[in-house]
């Protein structure tokens, strides 16, 4: 199961305040995150946005999950299982904006 819990992106969800508030039932982590996250973000982001049950997950995504992350919408449309599939993995803007300051999650998609 934990390899399910990596994102497309190679993100690792269980390290996420939003899966942790949501699978520990913490409104005060998901009040705390989402302050963050609207500051961070320079939007109004709600706890109730947050609850997530891990981006590859079936349940409940945050909002910038389930219909605005250009990575997981491409990544569904091709039905990877991850970009870590995908041909382009090392030349892809869209990932890069990621993996290129968490090598973490390059690292868990080319596992």
């Amino acid at each position: 199961m934990k390899d399910q819990i990596i994102a497309y992106c190679g993100i690792d969800c269980s390290k996420c305040d939003a899966y942790i508030g949501t699978k520990n039932n913490d409104q005060d982590l998901l009040t705390k995150t989402a302050a963050y996250w609207s500051k961070l973000n320079g939007v109004t982001i709600t706890p109730e946005q947050l609850h997530c049950e891990g981006c590859r997950m079936d349940g409940i995504k945050t909002v910038f999950c389930s219909s605005l992350c250009a990575i997981r919408l491409c990544a569904t449309s091709k039905k990877y299982e991850t970009c870590g599939d995908c041909s382009k993995m090392n030349t892809c803007e869209k990932l890069g904006m990621i993996t290129s300051h968490r090598k973490d999650a390059l690292n868990n998609l080319k596992k």
